[in-house]
């Protein structure tokens, strides 16, 4: 008789304390002529993920007001590569959580104090968007100078490039952190048939003095946490960098 037919186990849930997290993600923006927005999943399965765990979820734009899934990542697009994104199928049509993405708060709007965690997404957008986003890199700052959880995924980790704390340093300096790679540039670059974007997270990361840019081959699940800085490298990371969030939330 196989060892695995004699095996016994038994599995709980844990019992968390519930928390309030921020959800952060592009407006559109055009890009080649195209509007794009955010990577779907790279929202959805963490929202999923908080929200079974009982934390609330609240979700905000630079701008606030309506977003938009990217085109690429939307499961509702007719032959595109995500249409088995159930998660994000299911959040763009849930009565409730449908009615978010047409109206996302504002980060003018928000309070630090009110959250115990950030999550920014990635995307088309936020490498047009968030760059010269100075309010946005101060919401970033505050959230991490006030002891709270920072994750951000993709192209949201674009954010570490530009964001300084209080003293006037890179929050990416002495960090160990992940985002989308050149590698993963050259293959959307190679699909699309046309360079996307005019610089990169890895290669821009290079020149930071004291970072690690840590990544793993294109498309592999890859997540990094450094004490409260959490990131993860594409949308493949999401349900990994979401369970280390989870897992910091538990600690804090």
């Amino acid at each position: 008789m196989p060892a695995s037919n004699l095996k016994v186990e038994t599995r709980i849930g844990a019992k968390r304390k519930p928390r309030r997290i921020l959800s952060i993600v592009s407006n559109t923006a055009q890009l080649k002529g195209f509007p794009v927005g955010f990577f779907a999943e790279e929202m959805t399965r963490a929202f999923l993920m908080f929200t079974e765990a009982g934390h609330h979820v609240d979700l905000a734009s630079p701008n606030g007001g309506e977003v938009m899934f990217d085109t690429h990542s939307d499961p509702r697009t007719p032959g595109g590569a995500y249409v088995d994104d159930l998660i994000s199928l299911g959040f763009a049509h849930h009565a409730k959580f449908s009615g978010m993405l047409k109206n996302t708060l504002a980060i003018s709007a928000l309070a630090v104090d009110d959250y115990d965690a950030i999550w920014v997404a990635g995307g088309g957008g936020p490498l047009l968007t968030f760059k010269d986003d100075s309010a946005l890199h101060r919401l970033i700052a505050a959230f991490y100078e006030s002891g709270k959880i920072v994750t951000l995924i993709c192209h949201g980790s674009s954010l570490l490039l530009w964001t300084r704390l209080s003293n006037g340093k890179l929050l990416a300096e002495g960090k160990s952190w992940t985002g989308f790679t050149d590698e993963e540039e050259d293959e959307v670059n190679a699909a699309f048939g046309m360079k996307l974007n005019e610089y990169t997270i890895q290669s821009e990361a290079r020149l930071i003095e004291g970072t690690r840019f840590l990544c793993r081959p294109a498309n592999e699940p890859f997540a990094v946490r450094d004490g409260r800085l959490i990131t993860g490298q594409q949308q493949y990371s999401s349900g990994i960098t979401a369970d280390l969030v989870l897992e910091a939330l538990d600690e804090y």
